[in-house]
């Protein structure tokens, strides 16, 4: 099968040696997005809700540059640095994805790129 790399100028570029996603057939991967600004390269200011909300969004970019959608998603990585924050990322993924939801793993890390709070990876099937 052939890959497809995946670029938008609606989320962040790659700050490493990565794609923003790859396509192999209907399925894609889509690479861990941290809360970075996609016009300024930085990280967004604000609370913890200004970051997950930045992150999603860089994902619902990178998911219709590939022709999909979050609907499309089934399956989410979260990291976070303080997994007082997952009620949060539950509260406010509430509000991006419906019924029935993608699978989804929330991990507890030490640290992110940049000093980021969160990372949400994913991947879509856009069969």
């Amino acid at each position: 099968m052939q890959r497809q790399i995946i670029h938008t100028p609606l989320a962040p570029k790659a700050i490493g040696t990565y794609s923003q996603a790859v396509r192999v057939g209907d399925t894609v991967y889509i690479s861990g997005q941290i809360p970075l600004d996609p016009a300024t390269g930085q990280l967004v200011s604000g609370d913890i809700e200004a970051e997950i909300r930045r992150v999603f969004d860089n994902v619902a970019a990178i998911a219709k540059a590939a022709g999909g959608s979050l609907a499309s998603a089934v399956k989410l990585s979260v990291y976070l640095t303080d997994l007082a924050h997952f009620p949060k990322v539950n509260e406010i993924m509430s509000t991006y994805f419906s019924e029935p939801y993608p699978a989804r793993a929330a991990i507890g890390v030490a640290a992110l790129p940049r000093g980021a709070r969160v990372e949400v990876e994913c991947i879509l099937s856009l069969a």
